[in-house]
């Protein structure tokens, strides 16, 4: 199956995102890009971690036109639900429009993070699901105007660089990463 790549005249800034409190329930709506300005709005978010028969997880190299940490390294793909719209099926249409990818996703817990990007101002403070899967047999189709580069690693060797270099990576692969190796059964 051949996936195309993301519209590139859609502007994912301008794309609602649900508020919630500190528990996770919804408290209401604005848009991505008013969500992220300083010093953030606590939202729902999501994090796809896949893993692959020898247990190492698949990472992406964010594209340098995304507005928060390009460049930098993280999990399979993330982003936002709509308000009202279930998490995981917002995770598994992410997944086809980053990775040209299917999945079955499981979702295994949720954790709660603030992190400022110094190079475009914009600050990440996201109720943050986290859905583990498997990759299957085809072969990762990147869209390059999301993903600059892709990689398979071990999950101990990902810990050991993320230690020896964290700027390479973003500020919530550590917490994504530990929850879902804990939940990934091999």
């Amino acid at each position: 199956m051949t996936e195309k790549p993301a519209d590139p005249s859609t502007d994912r800034e301008a794309m609602p995102v649900e508020l919630v409190d500190e528990s996770g329930a919804a408290i209401g709506a604005c848009s991505v890009a008013d969500a992220h300005r300083p010093p953030g709005t606590l939202h729902r978010a999501f994090s796809v971690l896949l893993f692959d028969r020898h247990g190492q997880v698949l990472l992406q190299q964010r594209a340098a036109v995304k507005t928060r940490f390009p460049l930098q390294w993280a999990n399979t793909c993330c982003g936002h639900p709509m308000p009202g719209q279930a998490v995981t099926e917002a995770a598994s249409i992410r997944l086809r429009e980053e990775f040209g990818m299917t999945a079955e996703l499981a979702e295994v817990m949720a954790f709660t993070y603030r992190a400022g990007d110094e190079a475009t101002g914009r600050v990440e403070h996201e109720y943050d699901h986290v859905l583990i899967g498997a990759v299957g047999d085809l072969p990762p189709r990147p869209d390059p105007a999301e993903i600059a580069a892709w990689a398979f690693i071990s999950p101990q060797a990902l810990r050991a660089d993320m230690t020896q270099n964290p700027a390479r990576y973003t500020p919530w692969l550590a917490g994504v990463l530990e929850i879902a190796t804990r939940a990934h059964q091999p």
